[in-house]
């Protein structure tokens, strides 16, 4: 089944709410970085957050959260846009622990929670819109929890999952974000907050397989209103034209060394791990046009 993600409102629009599919998206995560379980949950779960993050978005708009917790995996890196489009990375995907206490992967562990979550969108304007919190848990649903309270200002929710086979592939992942709008009554909030404590948790609405509409009907009853669907995505927009653009940025001068040295490059996507190689002879007609560049040339 394709990944897609749900946006909807509840309550005659006074909650707004998403909830999204992704194992298809976290699996490509996985086999790319070759990650180790823990690592593939932590990731996963950014993924998923930053994909129902970037349906919030209009038109070309994008973002890119940061998580630096302190842990092993070290800083991760999520970009998301308004098309569905994601993709993601760690320094180090290769984490692995033992269960923690209630059974689970140690995704805590593994980030830390020393440290903080970024969020920067790129909304097309000269500057762009950046907010920051303390990690709250190093569990990743709890901290964007607490990102949008006190970075947005926008009471939500968010409940993120991802379980993991024996053989490290994505049994499933998916997730939501349940958020109250301006002049929500407290009524209303109260019975929304325990709703929510009284459903399963999300890992195991997706271990049984239920669709993201599923899932915001457990959180919402029939008040549930689907407004769209989307399909969403690892995507990653690297290519052989933008690593060369970046060569060519680089002058004259370090392309020869390159040639010099090396005799020729290779560079490596972070996000997706795909590879450029580039000969001498394609490095000299790099300098060539950064030649060309430099002195004005058509």
């Amino acid at each position: 089944m394709e990944d897609y993600l749900v946006k909807s409102v509840a309550y005659d629009g006074k909650i707004r709410a998403y909830a999204i599919q992704t194992t298809n998206m976290v699996n490509e995560a996985m086999q790319r970085h070759q990650a180790w379980p823990t690592a593939s949950a932590a990731l996963g779960r950014t993924m998923t957050a930053g994909s129902m993050m970037g349906a919030m978005l209009k038109g070309d708009d994008k973002l890119t959260i940061k998580i630096e917790g302190g842990g092993p995996m070290g800083p991760i890196i999520v970009d998301s846009d308004s098309s569905g489009n994601t993709r993601g990375y760690a320094h180090n995907m290769q984490v692995h622990f033992d269960l923690n206490d209630k059974g689970k992967l140690d995704v805590a562990r593994a980030v830390g929670n020393e440290g903080m979550l970024s969020v920067v969108k790129d909304l097309g304007m000269r500057d762009h819109f950046t907010g920051s919190v303390p990690l709250a848990s190093g569990e990743i649903g709890d901290d964007f929890t607490y990102y949008f309270v006190s970075s947005e200002q926008v009471p939500s929710s968010v409940g993120l999952g991802v379980l993991v086979n024996p053989d490290n592939s994505i049994l499933a992942a998916g997730g939501f974000i349940i958020q109250l709008l301006p002049d929500t009554e407290d009524e209303l909030a109260e019975k929304v907050e325990k709703q929510l404590e009284a459903m399963p948790p999300i890992s195991k609405l997706i271990e049984k397989g239920k669709s993201p509409e599923e899932i915001l009907h457990i959180i919402l009853g029939d008040e549930v209103k689907i407004l769209d669907r989307q399909p969403v995505s690892f995507s990653c927009h690297c290519s052989s034209e933008r690593v060369s653009n970046a060569l060519i940025s680089l002058g004259r001068e370090e392309l020869q060394d390159m040639i010099d040295k090396d005799g020729g490059a290779e560079t490596q996507c972070h996000f997706c791990n795909e590879k450029y190689n580039f000969s001498a002879e394609d490095l000299k007609e790099l300098k060539q046009e950064a030649w060309n560049i430099e002195n004005g040339a058509q």
